[in-house]
């Protein structure tokens, strides 16, 4: 009597190699989830860091703040001037311009009331056009009470 040999068969080894390629289509798939959120993570951190570089900024200058001279809307460009506060400005322009994709920037005073809003694109990282962030601060010429 012969002895049947045993073993995978083909089909066998076909499953096994489809359920393998699956996993690893799902790997994949997370992996690039995870970059497009680091990513966008990433993007809103920056806008964070230059809403409050710019109220620093103003705080150091607050006779400057408190008169007007840091008002820039999103259309607005850069000022060319030499002042503390046109410096800040274009300063901060061109940092938003260079560290967040189609980054600008405003400024908007309401008596003592600064919303700074900063806005950028993540078309390109799989996210949604427009982003802002908006951040509301008092500036006081001397304690606020």
């Amino acid at each position: 009597m012969k002895r049947r040999m045993g073993g995978f068969g083909l089909i066998e080894v076909l499953v096994s190699m489809l359920i393998l390629g699956v996993g690893i289509l799902g790997m994949i798939g997370l992996q690039l989830n995870a970059l497009q959120f680091n990513q966008t993570a990433a993007f809103r951190s920056h806008a964070t860091f230059l809403a409050y570089d710019i109220a620093d900024r103003m705080r150091a200058n607050a006779p400057a703040a408190l008169a007007g001279s840091y008002t820039i809307g999103l259309t607005d460009s850069a000022p060319t001037g030499s002042g503390i506060a046109d410096t800040d400005l274009r300063e901060w322009k061109t940092a938003m311009a260079t560290q967040l994709p189609a980054g600008n920037g405003s400024v908007s005073k309401n008596g003592d009331v600064y919303s700074i809003t900063v806005q950028w694109d993540e078309t390109k990282s799989g996210g949604e056009a427009a982003q802002q962030f908006v951040f509301t601060t008092r500036l006081c010429e001397r304690d606020c009470l």
